[in-house]
């Protein structure tokens, strides 16, 4: 057969990147509308965000001040503009979100409520294709007057993103034709030409937007903006302008940097931005030089949940190795970034690291920074919480999850991430489908049931007849894989795409079980926060000791040993259903607080000095779990006894 990958009638669900017919791919996504999530862990997610998180997005713009802004922008009320420069970006985000949910999940109030706020956009938009509300109406129209941190392009790069989601999930083309008149003026106004200014925004996204806009519309123009912007970086534009090069990405040019520093999140934009340049241009250099940085980030500079940025100053990647347990920043829309970055590298090799990576990041990094209802949020996620942790600042996860922030970045990103996951789970090649990434899902020629995360078990229904070449990820973390077709069964590597190619009947089944059982991990010694303690993994889960489900202890105190065997214990009632974990653990016999917190080594429990100590058992949760039951202690490396 000819692998068959016709849309779905019910929906047209997300292809947030979709190459053109040239692009130098090694994959390519499924259409637009073929891949369509249908049950299980990540359909409740994504039912949750759309039936409540996207409806509640909007109040929350409405109640911030972002619509109003648009309204004074457009002459409509009057008054000044309110909160941070990049308030449009949060109502271009909600506005993607809006699309891809609408294709997966067509509902009319949501149809109105998107053709409403389109249409407060275009009112906003100035004459010659110019649009940024605060931006106009603060400073009285003046335009690009301190790009580093005025986020002009970077609205305009989220303002792209909606429209090509707007048009490909519902066929609306009305921000769609907003978005073309604004990447219009930025080509007239940016680049080496004698009347244009060679200038960049201080926050990458406009990258990724004018090359989805190229894919969309056809318009070279706009590819060749992005690579400008891209290579533009590195050369002293920003230093220049009064800027910190190494925040800004623009110490060393994109396509011979070695590592990703400064800001995470422009970090991680900036470098999907130029895969995606890569992809379509066929610049082997710039796709080399970005996956030497992945690799770097994901070797040197990311927590054990793929979370990536280690420090509050600056919201910035620190040094190698520099990756704090209770002051980590992993801001949920810097791993956002990273799996928008890790899927342009797998579409452009087609690596499983890179799928690998996404798990990693969706699991541990993204699904943290949301609640199980789908409505609050964390801004930032460390992985350790103390007793009696302050509250302090309104980014603080001692606050617990919030349902909106000052600067709200990342509830509108969390939204069109759930309502575009569909787009992530697979790829074709001529004759062939590669499976990603697991969940309950009709993908084309297949349909996939599993019980994933919580189980390794996936069973895989080929639902046409003919010649398929079908890949199925192996993740890394599985030391048994059992792949099963026909009762023969193989034993695949894991950290492999295994692929079975053969003539497929309608009905025909892969039966896969990845194993699951528990590991503890340890960092590697320059990890200084981490040294002497162990982090827990089951499956691709990450771990972490909340205090609500520990009987007499407190999480701080604990300890735990380091060979004794770890206890599985499916419980369906708690968390949406999780397995938790029984770690056999030590904690302090009495809570007295010692006059001094430490203690010379070399002085025995018989002087009086160390602690007494008696035996526990620790209960441990999915680390993106944690929070629902409170802002309690926490934490993710666990001391050894």
């Amino acid at each position: 057969m000819t692998t068959t990958l016709a849309t779905d009638s019910r929906a047209c669900t997300a292809t947030p990147v979709l190459p053109t017919a040239g692009a130098h791919l090694t994959v390519r996504p499924l259409p637009t509308g073929v891949a369509r999530i249908t049950g299980g862990f990540w359909h409740l997610r994504q039912e949750r965000n759309g039936r409540d998180a996207i409806r509640d997005g909007y109040r929350q713009l409405d109640a911030a001040g972002n619509f109003r802004n648009l309204r004074i922008a457009a002459g409509v009320e009057q008054g000044e503009a309110v909160g941070p420069i990049f308030m449009d970006s949060d109502v271009y985000k909600w506005l993607e979100a809006v699309a891809w949910e609408l294709g997966r999940e067509p509902a009319d109030d949501l149809r109105d409520l998107q053709r409403e706020v389109t249409a407060l956009v275009a009112s906003a938009q100035a004459e010659d294709g110019y649009v940024d509300s605060v931006q106009q109406v603060r400073f009285d129209g003046a335009r690009y007057t301190d790009l580093k941190w005025s986020h002009e392009m970077y609205c305009a790069g989220h303002l792209m993103q909606a429209a090509v989601a707007q048009s490909r999930a519902t066929g609306d083309s009305a921000l769609l034709d907003v978005a073309v008149r604004n990447a219009d003026h930025l080509v007239r106004t940016f680049g080496d030409g004698p009347d244009q200014v060679r200038d960049v925004d201080g926050h990458p996204v406009v990258e990724m937007g004018l090359v989805e806009l190229y894919r969309e519309t056809g318009t070279r123009a706009y590819l060749d903006l992005a690579h400008w912007f891209v290579d533009a970086r590195g050369d002293g534009i920003i230093e220049r302008a009064g800027g910190e090069p190494t925040y800004f990405s623009d110490r060393v040019p994109a396509r011979t940097a070695t590592t990703v520093e400064g800001h995470a999140v422009r970090a991680v934009y900036l470098a999907a931005g130029a895969v995606d340049v890569a992809i379509e241009t066929g610049d082997g250099e710039l796709l080399a030089a970005s996956e030497r940085q992945f690799a770097d980030m994901m070797a040197t500079k990311a927590f054990i949940t793929g979370g990536l940025g280690a420090r509050w100053d600056f919201e910035a990647f620190g040094d190698p190795y520099e990756l704090p347990t209770d002051r980590g920043y992993a801001e949920t829309c810097a791993a956002i970034g990273g799996v928008q970055w890790a899927w342009r590298l797998l579409l452009a090799t087609g690596g499983p690291e890179y799928a690998d990576a996404i798990e990693r990041l969706l699991y541990n990094a993204f699904l943290p920074g949301v609640s199980l209802a789908g409505t609050e949020y964390f801004y930032v996620n460390p992985l350790q919480q103390r007793d009696h942790a302050h509250a302090d600042e309104n980014r603080s996860p001692a606050h617990g999850r919030r349902g909106w922030f000052d600067c709200a970045c990342c509830p509108p990103n969390i939204m069109r991430t759930f309502a575009s996951l569909d787009g992530y789970l697979a790829t074709a090649t001529d004759g062939g489908l590669q499976v990603h990434q697991y969940a309950t899902a009709d993908l084309g020629p297949v349909r996939v049931e599993t019980g994933y995360p919580h189980d390794g078990a996936v069973r895989v229904t080929v639902t046409q007849d003919g010649p398929l070449a079908l890949g199925l990820r192996v993740p890394a973390w599985s030391d048994t894989t059992t792949v099963t077709v026909d009762g023969s069964s193989e034993h695949p590597a894991a950290g492999t795409v295994h692929t079975i190619e053969r003539d497929w009947h309608a009905g025909d089944t892969v039966e896969v079980v990845f194993d699951t059982t528990p590991h503890r991990f340890v960092a590697d010694a320059r990890i200084d926060a981490a040294r002497g303690q162990v982090a827990i993994e089951r499956g691709p889960l990450v771990y972490a000791v909340e205090q609500p489900d520990q009987d007499g202890f407190t999480v701080d105190d604990l300890t735990v040993d380091a060979t004794a065997p770890i206890t599985e214990e499916p419980q369906d009632g708690l968390l949406d259903g999780v397995v938790t974990l029984r770690i056999p653990a030590h904690a302090p016999a009495t809570h007295a607080q010692p006059a001094w917190p430490y203690r010379r080594l070399d002085v025995t429990v018989d002087g009086g000095a160390e602690p007494l100590l008696q035996p526990v058992s620790a209960v441990a949760i999915p680390y993106y779990a944690w929070a629902n039951r409170g802002a309690t202690p926490m934490r993710v490396w666990l001391p050894l006894a």
